[in-house]
């Protein structure tokens, strides 16, 4: 009865007396601008997560994609066609039907690449040569010719051009084929990247049994067709039907293309019948999936990380819905009196600080796309997830609305029409729920799922990642942080027995923490979970970065890494010139259970990768003694030998856990000189380790004819995937960290102004009784850096810690050492501690500013 007399009386409040205090709201907003500003700051945090979350993921497919692109090969991207073994006059078919039909689905002209077998007798100037012949749509721009020109015939490699003595204008088989008008350099592995899907027919591979030829380009289609004829060819090999389709940037984008490659594929089959030979597809396809499923996996791993922010920023509205309150409550008071209901009145905490949530939340929206790039992996976001993103950050605000206006009305329908000031009861029964132990619980399943993870299988396209695992370093932070608040609770509702009066700095800023401990409690929490979650997100994805590099350079042992011959490890054969000073060779035996390394140290030292090995040790190798072999041991275990196959004993002068190439296996590392001459012939194995990328090292020992079979670079020793998805997921883990931790600022910022009419009351009488302004700034320091103190050591202790346990855990390649760990935390710790020092400052001088502006008689008025 009594809320609907106060509607009507509401409702007549309203027609006969208008809305000015509810039009002029906005313009009453400025009487407390820090309110303004830590609404607008809690509305762009709010909705910059809830759009980040969707863009994170998005982007991270976009990663995945790129990723996938640099590893496939650039005319692939689209729908592929292939022929093995067929007659050159079926060629015509194929290529018309896909011309027709390309159009259709988005695909522009084709590139058509044709090879021929080796053929063992194809003569040129009285003498036979083992040749392929070939052609390519726009071979030719892609060779580096030395001599000739483009008219129509051949181009032959410089190899053969030279080892046969010819000269331009020659015709092989007899006269029959045509003309050779070009001499191009001969392309060597790894060829460069445009050659990609044809490296096994355009590449001459002269140093692998069984041997291949030259191989020899036409410039155009009708030369390629009258050669084949004249070498008598059996036929083509193969002929390959790719085109030259945009690298896609998003998931979305590839499932599109992958679609439309496999719907000209099935209409191309269709037109050809199925008589036909044609291994047809679109090989993107499968990079495409594994990109979608890396989409989800991000996605579905960081989604209750941005429920819970999303849930956190929703509380700090409510709280600047209280503190609202609090500060314009003579004028609710005044309101109420004069008919205006609980609705209305929320309606005027909307309509003072709706501006402000509104240009907050858009400010968020749009910072969340344009710092994509800084926070979220280095991919492109799709145009849905874009719109989603708006869409989501959207629903944000409105709850941020709904939520401002409901916590006004909700107190002032318990204040004024139920008479109740205060939550009492229930209040009590919310502190004394075990928030801990239902947070202990969510991190204890995090935990056995996390330990239950199974390791990456070879056949896995994707690492299966956990959402509940990856929920676990941040539910254990939460654990300590309402750990620490139930604590600080108990230790503020006792600190009335406290007594240093005689220290009068640190009595007062006991008894003002005790009169805010509500507020003091939720600043504690926010704050340790701001800085456990950054230091565990930081750890854990920096770990993540490590690990992968450390991995790679361990298992390849430099930059690039190629197997040679023999006579460069003996030194009979100098290393190229341009291989010198970036480049080292190793040896390496087997034959007793232990790998043997035999390494230069003056150039290893220089080339290697060697990590957090301290190259001095390589100093204690030298020339074999009347002891044995000086030598690293390496992994050491009980039953390795050391007896070394033909050398002699092993004379460990130092242990080490890991060495490059041997990894944490057995083994032993032993400098060169300590082998004869004849020993270094028995070496069966030589391998140059070079600081240059993989392409320059091939190149250097192609250019000087010799062999370079296992060739490996760092960059794809190892997939790379697994570690990034890891690090990416815990890159938002960051991010939410970082918006905690302004939260809690702000947070603090808020108590400080709630109470700024007290505290600036309470200033005034004590400076008034005596004690001096330097003393009262020290005790709202004292006050501000307990609390920020706490927050500090409990976030940062736990986070630090949460991240050395589950690091290795996260590990994606746990068979291979070293197993990852987070990284020397000092730096973040110095920096957690000076942002620390900071806040306090800030809001000690706030606190004592007020104090010094106040004037007494108004406050005692008041």
């Amino acid at each position: 009865m009594r809320s609907r007399r106060g509607s009507a009386t509401s409702a007549t409040f309203q027609k006969h007396r208008g809305a000015g205090p509810w039009r002029n709201a906005p313009r009453a907003a400025l009487s407390s601008p820090l309110t303004l500003l830590v609404a607008g700051v809690t509305a762009l945090l709010s909705c910059f997560l809830a759009g980040a979350a969707v863009l994170h993921a998005s982007a991270a497919g976009g990663a995945t994609v790129a990723a996938q692109a640099e590893t496939t090969c650039p005319d692939l991207y689209g729908p592929s066609f292939i022929q093995r073994g067929i007659a050159p006059e079926t060629v015509p078919a194929t290529l018309d039907a896909v011309r027709r039909h390309a159009p259709a689905h988005g695909f522009g002209e084709p590139r058509v690449a044709m090879y021929t077998p080796d053929l063992n007798n194809v003569e040129f100037a009285g003498t036979n040569y083992k040749t392929r012949l070939g052609y390519t749509d726009g071979g030719l721009d892609q060779l580096t010719l030395f001599d000739g020109s483009r008219a129509p015939g051949m181009w032959m490699g410089k190899d053969l051009f030279s080892q046969a003595g010819l000269s331009l204008g020659t015709r092989g088989a007899g006269g029959e084929m045509p003309p050779v008008v070009g001499v191009y350099q001969d392309l060597l592995n790894p060829a460069p990247r445009w050659w990609c899907s044809q490296q096994a027919l355009a590449v001459q591979q002269r140093k692998i049994d069984p041997a291949g030829g030259a191989i020899v380009f036409a410039t155009d289609r009708a030369s390629f067709f009258q050669a084949v004829a004249a070498a008598g060819a059996p036929g083509l090999e193969s002929m390959r039907i790719t085109f030259d389709a945009p690298v896609p940037a998003t998931v979305a984008e590839a499932e599109d293309q992958t679609r439309r490659a496999s719907d000209l594929v099935a209409a191309v089959r269709a037109d050809l019948g199925p008589g036909t030979r044609l291994d047809a597809g679109a090989p993107f396809a499968i990079s495409t999936e594994i990109a979608r499923l890396a989409q989800e996996n991000v996605r579905d791993s960081i989604l209750p990380l941005a429920a819970l922010s999303v849930l956190v920023g929703l509380g700090g509205i409510g709280t600047v819905g209280l503190q609202w309150y609090q500060r314009r409550y003579r004028h609710v008071r005044l309101h109420v009196t004069r008919g205006a209901g609980p609705l209305a009145l929320g309606g005027l905490a909307v309509a003072e600080l709706g501006v402000a949530l509104l240009l907050g939340g858009a400010a968020g929206t749009g910072l969340a796309h344009l710092m994509l790039g800084v926070y979220g992996p280095p991919g492109a976001a799709s145009a849905p997830a874009k719109l989603l993103s708006v869409a989501a950050a959207a629903g944000v605000l409105a709850l941020s609305v709904l939520l401002l206006a409901g916590v006004v009305a909700v107190r002032v329908h318990r204040e004024f029409q139920l008479g109740r000031v205060s939550g009492g009861r229930m209040r009590q029964v919310l502190f004394w729920l075990p928030w801990e132990l239902g947070a202990a619980a969510l991190a204890l399943v995090g935990w056995l799922r996390l330990v239950e993870r199974p390791p990456l299988q070879a056949t896995d396209p994707v690492p299966p990642i956990d959402p509940l695992a990856l929920t676990y370093p941040v539910f254990v932070v939460l654990t300590a942080g309402l750990v620490a608040a139930r604590l600080g609770w108990l230790l503020l509702a006792a600190s009335h027995r406290a007594r240093f009066w005689s220290r009068p700095a640190l009595q007062l800023a006991i008894r003002r923490l005790a009169g805010a401990r509500a507020p003091v409690t939720g600043v504690l929490v926010i704050g340790v979970l701001a800085l456990g979650t950054l230091a565990a997100g930081n750890g854990i994805a920096n770990g993540q970065r490590n690990a992968l590099e450390t991995k790679s350079g361990l298992f390849v042992g430099a930059n690039s890494r190629a197997d040679t011959e023999s006579p460069i490890g003996t030194g009979e054969v100098p290393l190229p010139e341009a291989l010198r000073g970036n480049s080292t060779v190793v040896g390496e035996l087997t034959g007793t259970g232990s790998v043997v390394l035999v390494v230069d140290p003056a150039t290893f030292a220089e080339s290697a990768w060697l990590g957090d090995f301290d190259p001095a040790l390589l100093d204690r190798l030298g020339p074999a003694g009347p002891d044995g072999v000086p030598a690293l041991r390496v992994g050491h275990r009980p039953s390795q030998s050391a007896v070394l196959p033909n050398l002699g004993n092993a004379v460990p002068v130092a242990d080490l856990a890991m060495f490059p190439i041997i990894g944490g296996k057995p083994g032993y590392v032993i400098s060169r000189a300590s082998l004869s001459p004849q020993q270094l012939t028995g070496v069966p194995k030589w391998t140059v380790l070079s600081e240059l990328p993989l392409a320059g090292l091939t190149g250097a020992l192609a250019a000087a004819d010799l062999a370079h079979p296992n060739e490996v670079s760092r960059q794809t020793a190892l997939d790379a995937l697994p570690f990034l998805l890891v690090e990416w997921t815990f890159s938002f883990v960051i991010v939410l960290g970082g918006v905690l931790g302004v939260v809690a600022v702000l947070a603090l910022l808020v108590a400080v102004e709630v109470r700024r009419r007290q505290n600036a009351l309470a200033g005034a009488l004590v400076l008034r009784m005596g004690m001096r302004p330097r003393a009262l700034l020290r005790s709202h320091l004292i006050e501000h850096g307990a609390l920020a103190g706490m927050a500090v050591v409990t976030g940062v202790a736990c986070g630090v810690a949460v991240a050395a346990i589950s690091a290795p855990r996260f590990d994606p390649a746990r068979w291979l050492a070293p197993r990852s760990a987070p990284p020397d935390p000092t730096w973040f710790v110095l920096g957690a501690v000076a942002a620390a020092l900071l806040v306090v400052a800030m809001a000690g001088w706030i606190a004592v500013r007020s104090v010094r502006t106040a004037r007494t008689a108004e406050l005692l008025r008041a």
